[in-house]
Order: C-alpha cells, then structure tokens, then sequence
C-alpha cells in the first residue's frame, strides 16, 4: 500500500492506482472528461490536472501513479484558471449549444464541469463550423458538432467490444471520430452493442428512442439482469411513469463490467411482436377471449385425468424463465414420461451426461480475459453470447490469437488468424488428429496414451477435408500458448455426443488449458437458463408418441418453427404464452403471462453464476406471472408444489462451480 496526502488529507490506496482514483476513493472530486474507469487512462482532456509538490508543471491525475509521500493539491487558484481555459477552448472548437442539445440539464459531463467551474458564458466565441450529423444507424446519432474528441467512444470500440469500428480521421482542429474508413454508421462495421453511446459525456453520441424525453435525475435505475442468453450479463434499466427508457451496461456487474450486445441494451426494447392480453380457448374452430376461471378450469379438467398416464402429457418449457418457475412446471408433470425443455437440452445434455463422471470440470468466463489463444469450435459467438467474444477480441490487437472452427459462415472467420471450415460431423475425427499432432510433435504439457497417431492424423485429413498443414499449424500453435483456452458450442453439443465433450477435455489438459489452477474449457450453453434447465432434467429430446395433450410454457420466448411442426397434431394444445405465434394459432387454449420485465426470478449463467432479476413494470391487467399460472394449475389438479429448486440443482452434477 501507498500513503499519499491530497488536500491535506492522508490517503492509502494500493501501489499503481493512478491520483484521480486516489482521490474517488477518499471522497475528492476532481474534474474529468476524457476519463472512464473501464477505460485505459488516456490523459487528453487535460481537465484532471493537479499539483504535485516538488514538480513544476500541473499533471494528468488520470495518467499519474502514486508515489508513496506524494503530496497533491486539487483546487488551487492556477489551475482553476487553467481548468476554465481548457473548457474555454472546448466549447469554442465544436457547436454546443447547451439549450438546444438533448444531454443539456444535467446529463452533460463538459456542461457540468463548466458550472462546477463557475463558468456562465463563452469566454471565447465557437468557430461556427457545421458538421454534418449522421443518422444512418438504426439505434444512434453520430453529431460531431457536440464532439470534443476525448475518444472515449473509439477506445470504448476498441477496449471493451473489441471491434475497432470508430476511430479519429485528419488532425487537429479537423478531427473527427468516424467509421471505418468514413464511412456511414449504418453502412459500418458497428455491431450495435451501444458501449460507445454510454460512455460518451456529451451529446455526440445520443439513443434515437430515449433522446430528449427525460434526463437521468428524473429516471429510476434499476438494477437486474439480461436473460437474452446464457452470459447473464448485469444491467440497468431506466425507468420511468411504467415505461422503461433504455437499457444500460451496469459498470459493477461481474460479468460483462457494463458491456452489453445489440441484444441486451436495444431488441429487448424494440418487439414488434404482439402482445396477448387475454385468455383464449378454440371455440367452432375459433379462438376466442374468455375468462381466466373458465381457462383455468378447462386446462385442469383436461390435464386431470391424464396425469401421470404413460401418453398422458407432453410438457415443454422454455429455458428462459426463472428458475423458481422450471422447478414448479418440473414438480406439476412429475409423473409425465415427458417433461422437458424446448431447448431439449441439446446446449447441455452431453455436457452434464462427462460432468456426471469427471465432476466440475468448466472454467469461468474470466478464463477468456487472459487468455493467448482461444480455439472456438461450433460456437459462433460473433453472433450469439457475443459478450463473451469481447472478452478476448479486444485482446488481439495485443497479440491473443483465435483459432475458429465452424463449418458454416461465421462473424469470426475475418478475424481468425486460424480459419477451419472442416465437414459437417467430422468433429470428433478433427479433435483426435489435433491430438495427434501435439502428441506426435511432443509438444503436449501433459502425457496422453494414442495407439497410432498417424493413423488418427490420417483419418482427421480425409474425414475433414482439411489439409495436414492446416492441422498441424492449429495444433503446433494451440500447443504453444501459454495461457489457451477452448470455447465450444451447440456445434459440438448439438450432436448429442459424450465423447465430443470428453475428447474436448483431453485436448484441453493436454495443451495445458485444463490444469490445477486454471480451466480453460467452456461452452458456450443456450438460453438465459440453459443450465438450471438441464440440472433439473429438463433435457430430453422432443419426441411425441400418441400424447393425449400437450402444455408448452414458452413465455416471452420466441417460438422455433420445429417445436410447431412436431406439436401441431397434439389432440389438445395449451399454450402459456406472452406473444402471438404460429404456435398460439394452433392452441386449444391460450394463457397470457408476464414478459422478463414484469417477473422476477432466479437465473444460473453459463459460468454457473447464481443471479436475481428485478421486476420493474407491472403486470398488465388481465395477465399472470408464469410461475403463478404454474401454481395455479396445480391447486386445480390436487398437485402439491413442494420442491426447492436451490436443493434441487445439487441432485445433478453440474459441469461447473456454481456460486
């Protein structure tokens, strides 16, 4: 620890924290613009100067480590001066103009910091320059005429998405933070995660829904979590009269650290989906509103009898609701020889089937943070749980490498310094020949016993369709890492194959991903719930043989056109759902339930975090919670509820720690 003095007041902070933490930390406010703290420090804006005793010149407090016995002084009269020219100049390069800018009244950081500086007018007049305002995006605006080039945007691009879309084209008083090779933002590289939007201080970069309608001291935050997918990343939902105003990354979260996806901060919000407000029950062929008595009590006198039957009932769930409502629809078909997920456990199934024998054998997502080299395999997170590719894209500019194998198209493929488009179900045949050739070479940290390794490099290259120099390239550079880590996903699980995941490990302890102090093996699952579904045993295959009803509790999950081709014969349909879809249209009786903003509930994440949603809008009138339509039905039919889910996830192995 270091001791430093800031006006006048002793402080100890940890040995290479900057002085502008050293003073958050012991309550001191010093002025900042170009600073984030999950941001590299950068030092540009020049606003967090301070006075060091015994050096000559103010210093960026954002920039400047801590010496033991430092002494610094924040508030004198010389830098007040200098702090007013720097804002002086800020204002007269761009068009702020604070009355008409929809951050102005609050929300505005460069605003802010000139009242703080008591600064009430221009003391140098703009340059009355006009840039052109880009509105190509589908989700923000681009306005540089509010820009003050503190970059925060680009590095956000870059250190947190990794993705590198924004930079600073021409220099000086022309620079400009463009896209690309300036070009449009609509027409850019963007992948719509938002970061830059969040971490801009001004108006430059501004929501095309939540502009100009509030500013944040009239907002509630509320604190939950995204159920989009299996990351379970930590969020922030503004809100206001019933309404949420837009999503932002919650900087304190453990897992994403206030990075979200185009999935998390923006689709949530914009559904074009139609929402049911009422039940209905198939009368003359017809759908038609009734009452929740009259549904509830059709669905009990139906599903009754039918209980516990060999054919009685299908039951189907989807893996994105909360855990307290998978166990409740596990316990009211206990009994059914088909209780399942819609998911039917093709993310997990295999992967839980080896953890039933090795144990816990999974890393956490933090393993990608660090990681040299990251082979993914059948996980395309370029598109799906796309905040874990973050973690290691922002790292390769500084040397990570990716290796990616999927035989499809892929959002990686152009950023993979090893491509790998092997043929389709050649997987197992590709991992043994990566054996192989490690075990071949002696280039393995750990020894593993293979009959014939040419014979299996021999079988890898024709199965495959890939060359013996693109095998052992990926094996030799794989081998060679220091700190790898494999990523795989429903490329490899979909396939239902034990095997897949075991051989999978038996690469990863062998290239040293897997070890006693670090497990760097993870896949990707599916849903938000994938995984509290499968250790419940929510994880059988679909298959519907003569079922005399069927009930699937899809909530506000989309409905996959196969799970509506293999129930559309089911004698009779229920359909617990938030949405209209095709697989509503063919119900027998339709029950409306709350969306993932309007319940609470709990949620394991693909790391084996345990998480809390937080309900912040009210259910509509007329529609119920899913899991009290669950408890519901079960009074009708006699069935106690009496299960625990927090007891029931320990029953099952589980392929990582869950905390």
């Amino acid at each position: 620890m270091v001791q430093i003095t800031i006006n006048g007041k002793q402080v100890e902070v940890p040995e290479g924290t900057t002085v502008l933490r050293a003073a958050e930390m012991a309550g001191i406010h010093i002025p900042k613009l170009c600073d984030h703290k999950e941001l590299t420090p950068y030092g540009g804006c020049r606003l967090c100067i301070v006075e060091v005793q015994g050096v000559r010149v103010p210093m960026a407090s954002c920039t400047l480590p801590v010496n033991n016995g430092m002494v610094v002084n924040t508030e004198t009269e010389a830098l007040k001066k200098s702090r007013k020219f720097v804002l002086s100049m800020l204002f007269s390069e761009r068009n702020h103009f604070c009355p008409f800018c929809q951050v102005s009244g609050g929300d505005c950081e460069l605003q802010n910091a000139a009242y703080h500086e008591e600064m009430t007018h221009w003391p140098i007049q703009p340059g009355w320059n006009t840039f052109a305002v880009d509105t190509s995006h589908p989700y923000f605006v681009l306005d540089n005429n509010r820009c003050i080039l503190c970059r925060r945007c680009v590095r956000a691009c870059a250190e947190m998405a990794g993705n590198f879309t924004l930079s600073v084209a021409e220099r000086g008083a022309k620079s400009m933070v463009v896209a690309d090779t300036d070009v449009p933002l609509g027409e850019s590289t963007c992948i719509k995660c938002g970061s830059c939007v969040q971490v801009c201080p001004t108006g430059a970069l501004i929501d095309k829904t939540s502009a100009y309608q509030m500013h944040d001291k009239d907002l509630t935050e509320v604190k939950s979590i995204c159920t989009g997918c299996s990351v379970g990343c930590s969020i922030k939902l503004m809100v206001r009269d019933n309404r949420i105003v837009r999503i932002e990354g919650d900087w304190d979260g453990s897992v994403n650290h206030g990075v979200l996806c185009e999935h998390g901060r923006y689709s949530a919000l914009n559904n074009s989906r139609k929402r049911i407000t009422s039940p209905l029950m198939k009368k003359n062929g017809k759908l038609e509103p009734v009452t929740w008595n009259e549904a509830m009590k059709a669905v009990a006198d139906k599903m009754r009898p039918l209980h516990s039957q060999k054919d009685g009932i299908a039951a189907i769930v989807a893996t994105k609701l909360p855990a307290e409502t998978l166990m409740a629809f596990k316990d009211l078909f206990n009994g059914n020889d088909l209780v399942t997920s819609a998911e039917e456990g093709v993310p997990t199934a295999s992967v839980l089937k080896f953890a039933e024998k090795q144990g816990a054998f999974e890393g956490k997502l933090d393993v990608l943070r660090t990681a040299d080299t990251v082979l993914c395999i059948g996980a395309n997170v370029g598109h799906a749980h796309m905040v874990a590719g973050f973690m290691f894209k922002r790292n390769m500019p500084r040397g990570t490498r990716l290796i990616n194998i999927d035989p499809g198209e892929s959002e990686l493929d152009d950023l993979a310094n090893i491509a790998l488009k092997p043929r389709a179900g050649s997987d197992l045949s590709l991992i043994l020949g990566l054996q192989a050739v490690i075990v071949k070479e002696g280039l393995g940290r750990q020894s593993l016993a293979l009959a014939d390794v040419d014979s299996l490099i021999q079988k890898a290259v024709e199965e495959t369709g890939l060359s013996l120099d693109q095998l052992t390239q990926t094996g030799r550079v794989l081998a060679n890492s220091i700190t790898p880590v494999i990523l795989f996903g429903k490329g490899i699980t979909a396939q239902r194959d034990e095997r897949l995941v075991e051989e999978l490990y038996k690469l990863a302890v062998l290239v040293g991903a897997v070890d006693a102090e670090r497990a760097g093996l993870l896949s990707v699952k599916g849903e938000a719930n994938s995984l509290t579904a499968a250790l419940l045993g929510l994880d059988k295959a679909i298959e519907l043989n003569g079922h005399k009803a069927v009930y699937v509790a899809v909530g506000d999950d989309f409905v996959s056109k196969s799970l509506v081709e293999r129930v559309s014969k089911a004698p009779y349909l229920v359909v617990q759902a938030s949405y209209e879809s095709k697989l509503t249209e063919q119900a027998d009786v339709v029950l409306p339930v709350t969306i993932w903003s309007e319940q609470e509930g709990h949620y394991i994440n693909l790391d084996g975090r345990i998480q809390k949603t937080t309900r912040v809008l009210p259910t509509p009138e007329n529609v119920r919670d899913n899991l009290a339509v669950v408890q519901e039905l079960a009074t009708r039919m006699n069935i106690s509820l009496e299960s625990n889910w927090q007891q029931a996830i320990t029953a099952r192995k589980s392929s990582v720690s869950l905390n």
